[in-house]
């Protein structure tokens, strides 16, 4: 890739993209195009092929997308899978037709079965059943991964896929129903703190244990995949390759999570379980072997990115 190069993030001002940014900046590129939704409705086929053909676009990071809880996914089934299909198939098409280098699309592990083998590797893809409560989710995941293989085959592009574990850090989702476990548990110790509560009550019993991933990590791995010789992004019959997985290899339990937190907020009350709510899933781990194989690790630690999330939810206080 060269510094000059144009690089559509597509997504930027969300929790990934805005860090792909970042790391594209930090490298020295000049030419990064970003488009709001107001700018750029990515659902509408005919604005996406007029703006690919007027800004002729080198690469194309595509992290866009319909995103939410349990809640959303289960009120908005229909508005999850279609804008996230239709998004996928008009900059995937777009980028085929004015003839992008190259193209990464930015996955979920959501797209493996429910009952999937730990830890979960790339072979697992359409082995079993999806999770009922956010199948059109995946399912649309799904199809944005398997559009970028087949324009692979037929048209010869060079499109390639990342399924990330679970992320966090700055410009995280920090809303009260909608937010993720980590966000969700810094606002919930860093509220208890400013009102003096003793305690923080934290659902079910702290024995599921959880992947998590500094999304500057994940930003600065996405780069790097994109940077990979087509050579290095094949299977052993020379085909290119489904996916990659993308995580830190690293579990730990939402208890001791919380014990983390808990020190990085701050907070000096008591946890208690609330053991009548569900734990969810007991486990949920990405195989990354072949991702280290290629050569690449993330760099920063649990504790050190609790802390930078932290740091910045503050600030975002202040604004």
């Amino acid at each position: 890739m060269n510094k000059n190069d144009k690089v559509f993030v597509a997504g930027h001002l969300g929790l990934v993209g805005s860090a792909i940014v970042r790391n594209l900046h930090a490298r020295g590129f000049k030419n990064i195009i970003t488009r709001s939704h107001k700018q750029l409705d990515l659902t509408n086929q005919y604005l996406v092929e007029r703006f690919f053909s007027e800004e002729s676009i080198d690469y194309v990071i595509l992290a866009a997308a319909k995103v939410g809880g349990i809640f959303a996914n289960n009120t908005y089934p229909a508005e999850f899978i279609y804008q996230n299909i239709m998004i996928e198939a008009n900059v995937i098409h777009a980028s085929y037709l004015n003839n992008v280098k190259k193209l990464l699309f930015l996955g979920s592990t959501c797209i493996y079965p429910k009952e999937v083998k730990q830890p979960m590797q790339e072979s697992a893809l359409l082995s079993n059943y999806l999770e009922s409560t956010n199948e059109p989710y995946a399912i649309a995941k799904i199809a944005g991964i398997k559009i970028c293989e087949s324009y692979n085959r037929q048209y010869g592009t060079d499109f390639r896929s990342v399924m990330p574990t679970n992320l966090y850090g700055v410009n995280d989702n920090f809303h009260s129903e909608n937010s993720h476990v980590i966000p969700a548990l810094i606002k919930k110790f860093h509220d208890a703190k400013i009102n003096n509560l003793n305690e923080v009550i934290i659902w079910g019993t702290g024995e599921a244990m959880r992947e998590f991933l500094y999304v500057d990590d994940m930003a600065d791995a996405c780069l790097f995949i994109l940077g990979l010789d087509s050579r290095l992004y094949q299977e052993n019959n020379n085909q290119m390759l489904s996916h990659i997985n993308i995580g830190s290899g690293k579990e730990i339990t939402i208890k001791n999570l919380a014990e983390i937190i808990k020190k990085v907020v701050n907070f000096k009350g008591n946890l208690n379980f609330d053991t009548n709510m569900p734990d969810g899933s007991m486990r949920k781990l990405v195989d990354s072997s072949r991702l280290k194989k290629l050569g690449w690790k993330y760099t920063t630690d649990l504790e050190s990115g609790l802390t930078k999330t932290y740091d910045w939810y503050l600030t975002s206080l202040k604004n």
